[in-house]
């Protein structure tokens, strides 16, 4: 399964998204560029964590116009699998393909550190060769990393179960804790936690390699 790394300027996540999934799980993984209009071949896209053009404005808030957002929102249209990592998240969060917002962390600093999170469902192609209340060691980097909607918003992510994963030590002031959320078509997803740095024993925790894992077989049952 083929998997696409879109590089904005200011990425700095990017080679460990595909480092995550050309070396931990063998997987075909090529670059895109943010002004390519095709996403070639790809069966997978993420969005990796950086500071996409210098957040300046708000984060992802100039992103969300780079040319390759255009096939981006085609693809998840059209049902392909979308990861948003951190700034992908804040960058998914402000093309409109998921709901909310990303504010500042409580407190105004910087939080970088490892958090415990929790698996909220195994409904989505994210999660799927995980168990529900599975627990992850997965790092945060993050200045503006506290997610928030309006009650009905988080209302609705929560009746058609659509939080994927839960802060058990929320770092960032996240609305009822949430770490992770879904696209209605459960397509998209978005979380501000770094899998990709939790993908390997040398780094401490290869927790997070159970997205990338769930990725894969759900690209694999599709294509059978």
């Amino acid at each position: 399964m083929r998997f696409g790394v879109v590089v904005f300027p200011g990425s700095n996540c990017d080679h460990d998204a595909w480092y995550a999934v050309s070396h931990n799980l063998a997987q075909p993984c090529e670059f895109i560029w943010h002004d390519s209009t095709s996403l070639g071949d790809a069966d997978a896209i993420i969005l990796p964590g950086g500071f996409s053009y210098g957040d300046y404005l708000r984060c992802g808030a100039i992103a969300k116009f780079s040319p390759v957002m255009a096939a981006v929102k085609k693809f998840a249209a059209d049902g392909g699998l979308v990861l948003g990592i951190c700034n992908g998240f804040q960058i998914l969060v402000e093309s409109g393909l998921l709901p909310g917002a990303l504010l500042r962390n409580r407190g105004l600093k910087f939080v970088c550190r490892q958090v415990s999170l929790r698996v909220e469902t195994i409904n989505s192609p994210f999660t799927a060769s995980a168990t529900r209340g599975q627990i992850l060691r997965v790092p945060v980097a993050h200045g503006e990393g506290c997610y928030f909607a309006d009650d009905r918003t988080l209302d609705q992510l929560e009746a058609e179960d659509r939080v994927v994963l839960r802060y058990l030590d929320n770092p960032n002031g996240s609305a009822r804790h949430i770490a992770g959320i879904l696209s209605p078509h459960r397509n998209v997803m978005g979380l501000m936690p770094h899998p990709e740095r939790a993908s390997d024993p040398l780094l401490g925790s290869a927790d997070g390699r159970v997205i990338f894992e769930s990725m894969v077989a759900s690209l694999v049952r599709a294509a059978a």
